[in-house]
């Protein structure tokens, strides 16, 4: 297993969850499994590569907005639109970083397939996915040159409304089961400037056939179509608990697997993570880390702190 290097002021939480679980670095920019079949990186996989340049952000709705419930943000402890700079939004602005680029293909890295789709997970329940999804999401919602769809895919036990303090509505899986409905009816967006969110819908018994079906594929490209510049972030069921998260993966171009400290087993990762073979570069996040032995304290610097 490779050592954690104290003196690498550069580790981020994907890069120390790369370390801690014994993974190496692709020429992705991210951390991707070391055993189990070749994975090719996608300079060689001609039918990964797609290049695409950034466009700049415009609006992509005029009209109603619902409100963000800021303080109910704030007392769970996510990224707060406008708030001071703290810990927690520093190191996602750090992590944000490494998924852009990879789905943007910017800098030593190369643009994957739907790369703009990015899968949050977990082994587990309560290891922390939605935590880090929707404060990804509210971090990527700063970006100037794009913006954020957050989609609750947790279908059996949607959290993102309420932890937004919104209230539900018709979401991705009755877009998936009714092909009359569009999808594009079925989003909140929020007075947050840059972010909307997608819920999970109506519950189903057949939520896993309904995404294995062609229209998901079809349901998926209607999100961005008209939204170049839109980065959609799934919230998935864990995988060891729910089999969604497994046939989502092979719709997205990256997978975020989210790691808790001192609970997350290796064993229990690394099945996780063949349930996502679908996804050909899936990184890791550490989450819930007490100690840091390079003494970073993100958010003092400007006079703030955790």
């Amino acid at each position: 297993m490779n050592k954690y290097n104290p003196l690498n002021k550069s580790n981020s939480l994907l890069e120390r969850a790369a370390q801690v679980y014994d993974y190496v670095p692709s020429k992705t920019g991210g951390p991707v499994q070391n055993y189990g079949p070749e994975i090719l990186p996608p300079e060689v996989v001609g039918s990964k590569k797609v290049v695409s340049a950034a466009p700049k952000r415009v609006p992509a709705h005029d009209g109603p907005r619902v409100i963000v419930d800021r303080d109910k943000l704030r007392e769970a402890g996510f990224v707060v639109p406008d708030g001071p700079v703290s810990g927690i939004s520093e190191e996602f602005r750090i992590i944000k970083r490494h998924l852009l680029m990879a789905a943007k293909g910017t800098s030593k890295h190369s643009a994957l397939l739907h790369g703009e789709r990015i899968l949050i997970c977990s082994a587990h329940p309560n290891e922390g996915k939605t935590f880090c999804a929707l404060n990804l999401a509210l971090s990527i919602a700063a970006e100037k040159d794009n913006e954020v769809l957050l989609v609750d895919a947790d279908f059996a036990k949607p959290s993102i409304l309420s932890s937004l303090g919104l209230e539900g509505n018709k979401g991705l899986m009755d877009a998936l089961a009714d092909p009359k409905l569009p999808v594009e009816q079925c989003i909140i967006y929020t007075d947050i400037d840059g972010l909307a969110i997608l819920p999970a819908g109506d519950q189903t018994n057949a939520d896993t056939e309904y995404l294995a079906s062609s229209r998901t594929e079809q349901v998926l490209n209607q999100l961005t179509q008209h939204n170049p510049n839109r980065i959609v972030i799934f919230d998935s069921p864990p995988a060891l608990s729910a089999s969604p998260a497994s046939v989502l993966a092979t719709h997205v171009g990256q997978v975020v697997m989210v790691v808790k400290a001192d609970e997350t087993t290796e064993t229990a990762l690394k099945d996780a993570l063949s349930l996502m073979a679908g996804c050909d570069n899936i990184q890791l996040l550490l989450n819930g880390t007490k100690f840091s032995p390079t003494g970073r304290s993100f958010g003092s610097y400007y006079g703030y702190g955790e």
